[in-house]
């Protein structure tokens, strides 16, 4: 342990207007290097610590507070036992052909498809209600 202090002590280079002071200070003991410390912050004002609420953490605005969600995507998840009637719920919805809708609803089988974006609230929670009904399982994002 005690050569993985030396290893990662810093050679300082010491100016030569402080060389003399420093070779003082070295011959110091613990105890003389102590009381010199006091002497020093009782003589100009000021504390050897480190100021620590200062240097602990960066002080970080608290978050405003979350705005309710009014405009939601219509995300279908899982089509479930009821293909065709969650094949003509997504037709109603976008108002898309029957093709268009199929193959909307084939590759929610696969992975989760927007059936339509920019939804208010109301009419989303109104969509998702018809959808669960069908078997289906969307998301509101």
């Amino acid at each position: 342990m005690t050569e993985e202090k030396e290893t990662k002590e810093e050679k300082v280079e010491v100016p030569a207007k402080f060389k003399k002071l420093v070779e003082e200070i070295e011959k110091l003991s613990v105890l003389d290097l102590a009381e010199l410390v006091k002497v020093l912050e009782k003589r100009f004002g000021v504390s050897a610590t480190a100021p620590v609420a200062v240097a602990a953490a960066p002080t970080v605005p608290a978050p405003a507070p979350a705005e309710e969600k009014t405009v939601f995507n219509i995300v279908l998840t899982t089509v479930g036992e009821k293909k065709i009637e969650v094949i003509k719920i997504v037709r109603d919805v976008t108002q898309k052909g029957l093709k268009e809708a199929k193959d909307l609803v084939d590759a929610a089988a696969t992975s989760p498809q927007v059936v339509k974006e920019n939804v208010k609230k109301e009419e989303a929670e109104e969509l998702k209600k018809k959808f669960e009904a069908a078997g289906a399982k969307v998301e509101l994002k």
